[in-house]
């Protein structure tokens, strides 16, 4: 399990931006990116839109998609390509990974949301940025990392929230938001990237090299048993069914008596609604509480099952069925990040960022209460690049054919 949950209390981090310091890591970047993401080169499109939006002197908020680790160093081309750095809301578990990442990433524009309650601080800063209107203010609306990127998740309503909000407090009463979507290319040989891979993963479940099977089929043996054991730890069986009927099954099956215990029986929203539900209930207690050892770590284990869930989530159950290079690619990166917790780098990739037109918000637009109009816009735009960045593919990648 990664570490993205802390019980200790929680600290607003404030950004603290270093002209200095952001031009000495704008320039080592390009390096960091092939290195340790397997990023080649980057193409920005539409970068006239967010430029005019800037030129006007309009607040802006970017909403992009959030397919890998290294989406907000990727969007730092963006940002060169209009002369503007990005401010970035980041969750804290961020600036906890490390002394280094904590004096760095605020001097780089990014600040702190804890998603485990409610951050007043981080919502005043993310509203003078966008007041200010002189960085532009990038929130991820996905919320987490999905390595999905054929497909969005849901789009939360903070983006929409703060940009009505800062419209109120703006002069001329209004922002903008631009939708953004990144899309990465695999442009290397796709088998001999792969082989490595899934060969440590059948090491791991002990079988011997599966070399009789085409690879396609490796992957889905790979996937059919990795699924195949979590639902054994926790069904003390396998089901029957398609993959994704069984996924929703195994993540209700863990969800549903952790909200009897925790949410007064409340199982509605999507599973990351629900996982954050019981991430804010569970923690409340930990964190300065006067908890037993044991009652502490029942709790620690409560809260890796919602892990377990985050990651079951991301799975969606016909992903592989139109396998792309990309599709392949993110469903063994999974895996791989599911088992160890870390992906390697697979090189190289071709990044192209898709910057969608402005949305306006009024300050006259009052929240509704379901059904964001904003929202449903973001995400409609975001589906629109989804589908036409597909053809910005420069490089055919070599190896594809896995049976």
């Amino acid at each position: 399990m990664q570490r993205i949950i802390f019980d200790q209390p929680y600290s607003f981090v404030p950004p603290r931006f270093s002209p200095l310091l952001y031009r000495v890591l704008s320039w080592i970047l390009p390096r960091q990116l092939r290195k340790d993401h397997g990023i080649r080169s980057i193409e920005c499109v539409g970068t006239e839109k967010l430029r005019a939006s800037l030129e006007a002197g309009n607040g802006v908020i970017l909403v992009p998609n959030h397919v890998r680790p290294c989406d907000p160093l990727v969007l730092d081309t963006l940002a060169k390509e209009v002369s503007r750095p990005f401010s970035v809301m980041s969750s804290w578990h961020v600036f906890m990974d490390s002394r280094f990442q904590r004096f760095v990433a605020p001097r780089i524009g990014a600040f702190s949301i804890y998603r485990e309650g409610i951050d007043r601080g981080s919502l005043k800063c993310a509203i003078k940025a966008v007041v200010k209107g002189k960085f532009p203010l990038v929130i991820f609306g996905e919320g987490f990392i999905t390595r999905s990127n054929d497909r969005l998740l849901n789009i939360r309503e903070g983006p929409a929230f703060m940009a009505r909000a800062a419209a109120k407090a703006r002069e001329d009463g209004k922002s903008v938001i631009h939708p953004v979507f990144i899309r990465y290319f695999f442009e290397g040989d796709l088998r001999k990237t792969l082989l490595p891979v899934v060969e440590e993963i059948e090491h791991r479940l002990s079988w011997q090299p599966q070399i009789h099977l085409p690879l396609g089929e490796r992957i889905l043996k790979a996937g059919a048993a990795l699924l195949g054991l979590k639902e054994i730890e926790y069904l003390e069986e396998t089901r029957q069914g398609t993959f994704r009927e069984r996924l929703q099954h195994l993540i209700d099956h863990l969800l549903n008596p952790l909200e009897d215990q925790w949410t007064n029986s409340r199982h509605d929203g999507d599973a990351m609604i629900r996982v954050k539900r019981l991430r804010t209930a569970i923690l409340r207690g930990m964190i300065g509480g006067n908890l037993s050892k044991a009652e502490r770590d029942g709790r620690w284990r409560q809260l890796a099952d919602l892990y377990l869930v985050q990651q079951l989530h991301c799975y969606p159950g016909d992903y592989i069925e139109s396998a792309t290079p990309e599709r392949i690619l993110e469903t063994v990166e999974r895996y791989e990040e599911d088992l160890t917790d870390v992906a390697r780098p697979h090189y190289p990739l071709h990044a192209v960022i898709t910057v969608g037109d402005a949305i306006e918000v009024s300050c006259k637009l009052k929240r509704p209460r379901e059904n964001d109009p904003i929202t449903a816009e973001i995400r409609k735009s975001m589906e629109a690049m989804l589908e036409s960045s597909k053809s910005s593919r420069n490089i055919q990648p070599t190896g594809t054919d896995l049976s």
